[in-house]
């Protein structure tokens, strides 16, 4: 199998496995990834009207007609407590009614940035980032990194000395195509992991980043650091799986795949695990 091919199962291997472990019940909208070339012209660009007209599309005609009652439900008076009631509203319809994604965090973020507050900006900036490390689309990527890079700015403007909000700005940069320049993400999470080598979330990201760069010993590196301590963090472990069998070393793969499958007890996700594990044997 080539290696573009072989990227590809097994990035979907951990999007699947991911989502049946940790229950995203509203996945980003999966596209196959562009080629090389094409990721390399202008940097994409979506716009929320966009994807909000496509989302309507799967409306039925009672959930059109109360969205469009939401949508029109401010009026004279507290205008700012109502948008904020509307917003909370609407994502909460399209997270529990609707199901997608995109405009529940989109409305999620209208709310945190009328809020202000450090705790609904950082919790609103990691629906886009949690997504957008899944993500495959160049253009969505671009969306949900632009969008995460806002909010993780305002809560750093907020708390300027919280490590997680800029690990979280470092990885819209690594993961998003808003920079012709990883090394403006990359660095300041580095710095972060050299001052605290035992901040997990930082050891992550950057082993998140060497898999994407193809750099997968410096990938494991970084996720062997986080299952040292984590030992149930069983993201991380398929992550470095997944590294392992990127770089062709199959029995480490299968080491890792099947520590994984030790610790779920989800049917489906098990089911999933023993297939790739039965094709590495092979």
């Amino acid at each position: 199998m080539k290696r573009q091919q072989l990227l590809l199962v097994s990035s979907g291997l951990l999007l699947l496995i991911i989502l049946f472990l940790f229950g995203n019940t509203i996945p980003p909208k999966k596209n196959m990834p562009a080629p090389a070339a094409q990721q390399a012209q202008a940097k994409p660009s979506l716009q929320f009207s966009d994807l909000l007209l496509e989302a309507k599309k799967g409306l039925n005609l009672e959930q059109s007609d109360r969205i469009t009652r939401l949508e029109n439900s401010v009026t004279r008076g507290d205008v700012k407590e109502q948008q904020l009631h509307m917003y909370h509203q609407l994502a909460h319809f399209w997270r529990d009614s609707a199901h997608s994604f995109a405009p529940y965090a989109y409305y999620t973020a209208e709310a945190a940035k009328l809020e202000n507050s450090e705790k609904s900006l950082t919790f609103a900036a990691r629906q886009f980032l949690d997504n957008l490390t899944i993500e495959s689309d160049p253009a969505m990527q671009n969306w949900l990194a632009t969008n995460a890079k806002v909010l993780f700015e305002k809560a750093l403007e907020i708390n300027p000395a919280n490590d997680s909000s800029t690990i979280g700005l470092g990885a819209c940069y690594m993961f998003g195509n808003i920079s012709d320049n990883p090394m403006q993400g990359i660095l300041p999470i580095r710095k972060i992991a050299e001052k605290d080598p035992d901040n997990l979330y930082a050891q992550f990201m950057l082993g998140l980043g060497g898999r994407k760069s193809g750099q997968y010993d410096k990938a494991i590196e970084r996720f062997t650091i986080v299952v040292n301590k984590q030992p149930d963090n069983l993201e991380a472990a398929l992550d470095m799986a997944e590294c392992y069998e990127l770089k062709g070393d199959k029995p480490n793969a299968i080491k890792w795949y099947s520590a994984v499958r030790k610790k779920i007890a989800n049917p489906n996700a098990q089911k999933e695990l023993d297939n790739r594990i039965s094709l590495l044997k092979q």
